[in-house]
């Protein structure tokens, strides 16, 4: 375990944050994750940062404080919270989040509480959501196992044994089964490089999705717009990788331009709660109406959460042979979920997915239809009969994905 760490260690260093001589690094994660955490800030130290510094937390002090703080208390972030995301923007420091999902740990807690906390946070901490949102933080979202978790995701097995299968499988989806994990990540990053070109070049108009769950839907594209996979650029112009595992190539659509169905085909687990088999209709680039079997009110809190979480901010492509797809699991964590799948976001969109994005403002960016919110919600809808077609800007069709996966 120690070594196998140590290699994750340095792929979060070297292909994630794509870290700096002499750079800061902040690192968020719950203590239960402090063995990466160390070795992170190790690695971190030996390459070259000049300080490393953390945001500890905990998931039983986050319960209690949902089922004992009144409304108005959950409404009040610090000022010390905010002050230290504003030093790591005033530092430029480099950001790492671990998460350590635990699913179900929250279906017992009253969801506006939830959505309470979750908006006063937002708002409180938009200065730091913008600074990562525009790539002027470079970050990087990495996962750590834990045996609650595990159990959900091989609950016929032991403890013990559900959680060496999984950090098996956490490897399996970085990589770490090659013999030699960063030039594996370098041919992927290629790989998906050649999509967002071939993307980029085509003139899309718009993108339509079918399949046999339901979804009819077609999502149009801004003028200018950007496909993007693996390696970002930030701000700065360095390259880095936000989520470590990455399949996808993504891009804003315009929020304004949506119709149709669209429809789950994976649950998703929002901040310890579970929504499962739910849908959403969109007109006139809004949700005007959605259901889920499970969850309805963790939904509604996600939607009503501001005008902006009615739009969508991402359309992600996903094929259906990747490292997680191949593994045939439901991890219950956004980050591998939805990259064995197609998906969609509901909420803010990203200036780096339209040409110049990243030097205009909120305002210029809405303007040419990236979406803005304090929520960004990924929802997987990727099924093996999954088609999207691109309607091009000069006239006729370009089929991207055939059952399920793509055609290029």
């Amino acid at each position: 375990m120690d070594k196998k760490l140590q290699m994750y260690a340095e792929l979060i260093v070297k292909q994630g944050l794509n870290l700096e001589k002499g750079e800061m690094l902040a690192i968020s994660a719950d203590i239960e994750c402090a063995p990466l955490a160390d070795a992170v800030a190790e690695f971190a130290y030996k390459a070259g940062a000049c300080r490393v510094v953390m945001f500890w937390g905990s998931p039983k002090q986050g319960k209690l404080a949902y089922q004992y703080q009144s409304d108005e208390t959950l409404r009040e972030v610090p000022d010390y919270v905010v002050a230290s995301r504003d030093y790591l923007i005033e530092k430029k420091a480099a950001y790492l989040g671990i998460a350590s999902e635990l699913p179900d740990f929250l279906s017992d807690v009253d969801p506006e509480k939830i959505k309470i906390s979750t908006i006063a946070s937002s708002i409180a901490l938009k200065r730091f959501r913008e600074s990562t949102g525009s790539n002027k933080t470079r970050w990087c979202l990495c996962a750590y196992p834990n045996e609650t978790w595990a159990k959900k995701v091989f609950p016929g097995l032991t403890a013990e044994k559900a959680l060496g299968k999984m950090w098996d499988y956490v490897y399996k989806t970085l990589r770490m089964d090659t013999p030699d994990p960063l030039t594996a990540w370098k041919k992927h990053e290629h790989d998906l490089e050649r999509r967002s070109v071939i993307l980029n070049d085509a003139g899309i108009e718009s993108l339509t999705f079918k399949n046999s769950l339901g979804t009819d839907f077609e999502v149009w594209l801004p003028e200018g717009y950007v496909f993007s996979g693996a390696a970002e650029k930030s701000f700065y112009g360095r390259a880095f990788t936000a989520n470590l595992p990455t399949e996808e190539v993504f891009c804003s659509p315009d929020y304004r331009k949506a119709e149709g169905k669209v429809v789950s085909s994976l649950p998703l687990v929002r901040r310890g709660a579970i929504i499962k088999n739910f849908w959403f209709e969109f007109k006139g680039g809004a949700v005007v109406d959605f259901g889920a079997e499970d969850g309805y009110e963790t939904l509604k809190g996600i939607i009503e959460s501001d005008e902006g979480a009615r739009y969508l901010g991402e359309v992600a492509l996903v094929g259906y042979n990747s490292p997680i797809q191949n593994l045939k699991t439901l991890f219950y964590c956004t980050l591998f979920d939805e990259n064995a799948s197609c998906h969609l976001a509901v909420g803010r969109g990203f200036g780096a997915c339209l040409k110049g994005g990243l030097e205009m403002t909120k305002d210029e960016l809405k303007e040419r239809g990236i979406n803005d919110s304090l929520e960004h919600v990924d929802f997987m809808i990727g099924t093996p009969d999954l088609s999207v077609v691109a309607k091009k800007r000069g006239g006729g069709n370009m089929v991207i994905f055939k059952d399920g996966d793509w055609t290029f």
